[in-house]
């Protein structure tokens, strides 16, 4: 079962990130990526992680709230391309690994500095 969530992951992944590209006219969703999914056991809820270049916590927030109102479309848009029994919830969360590496890496830099 944990092979077909996984299958079922990656797959919604593509297709979220086709449907961002191409269907979503939303000029607050540009250049958002898709950098995870975590998907429930039961394939009922949906957890997409995004992330977008930018560090300021304005066009972050502006990027939520874009694929908030989005969220029915990409639903829907991924109900028609995946055939599954009922298609997932989908919720959208920031992506804070991306920030996190980046601090990791200032630390050490700032550490050899020092050295």
């Amino acid at each position: 079962m944990k092979h077909r969530i996984g299958r079922v992951e990656t797959q919604i992944q593509r297709e979220v990130d086709d449907i961002l590209l191409k269907d979503v006219n939303d000029p607050r969703v540009q250049g958002v990526t898709i950098t995870g999914i975590n998907l429930t056991g039961d394939l009922q809820e949906a957890t997409l992680y995004f992330s977008i270049l930018s560090d300021d916590e304005k066009k972050i927030a502006e990027a939520q709230k874009g694929l908030d109102k989005a969220t029915g479309l990409i639903r829907s848009k991924v109900g028609q391309r995946i055939k599954l029994f009922k298609t997932p919830e989908l919720h959208f969360e920031q992506d804070k690994s991306v920030q996190y590496g980046a601090h990791i890496d200032q630390l050490l830099a700032d550490m050899k500095k020092k050295q």
